[in-house]
């Protein structure tokens, strides 16, 4: 096996975004008049999208989930204002991804998150410049768990699935994964669900450290 191709979740993966996140769904709930989530509780909900966070936070507080529409916008326009008030790197992601662009690999972002939020998180945390391709939650018709849309990003650099890994956090990363054929480097932290022995995967990692590493026990 010879990887070419890496292609990264974003939330809990790269990035612990959960703060952020809960800043912005308690100040939606809060015109609600609903009392805050606490961040675990918010971490939980974490990994299929923004409209699946509003509709389980929303849900959490007895609240209509027929009111997830506005409410997400009302959490967009939070988050977008303030998307990195609290989020970090995971420790060792910038020095692997500079491993792996030294060694000539095509880096690309796969997330539920919309493009334009996904390319300015980037950009204020210094990491845009490391991928070649950022697909969101809104930039084709389909999104994560659909594998159509790591197919579309296999077609964008001419890489078959075997020439490609994807690095994700949760359920719906293996999903995707699944579904396109890629296989799957699953990072310990994150917001998955369920345990990792109940997830398909290459591989699992406590640190981005320890991928390129992986990636080049692959192809020996």
């Amino acid at each position: 096996m010879s990887v070419s191709l890496v292609i990264f979740d974003l939330d809990g993966t790269l990035i612990d975004s959960a703060g952020d996140l809960a800043h912005a769904v308690n100040g939606m709930l809060a015109g609600y008049g609903c009392a805050p989530l606490g961040l675990s509780e918010v971490r939980a909900m974490i990994g299929d999208g923004m409209r699946k966070l509003v509709e389980r936070a929303l849900a959490a507080r007895g609240l209509a989930v027929h009111e997830a529409a506005a409410a997400e916008r009302s959490v967009l326009q939070r988050y977008g204002a303030e998307p990195v008030r609290e989020t970090v790197l995971y420790p060792g992601t910038r020095a692997a991804l500079e491993r792996l662009r030294a060694e000539a690999l095509d880096l690309a972002i796969c997330t539920n998150k919309p493009e334009h939020l996904t390319a300015a998180i980037l950009q204020e945390l210094g990491l845009l410049d490391f991928f070649r391709q950022i697909v969101g939650g809104d930039t084709l018709p389909y999104r994560k768990p659909d594998g159509r849309v790591l197919r579309d990003m296999l077609a964008h650099f001419s890489a078959a699935p075997v020439d490609a890994l994807m690095v994700g956090d949760s359920e719906v990363d293996a999903a995707a994964a699944a579904d396109a054929g890629v296989p799957l480097v699953l990072m310990r932290n994150g917001y998955r669900r369920g345990p990792i022995e109940h997830i398909a995967h290459l591989a699992a990692l406590d640190s981005l450290q320890e991928l390129p590493g992986l990636i080049g026990s692959l192809a020996r």
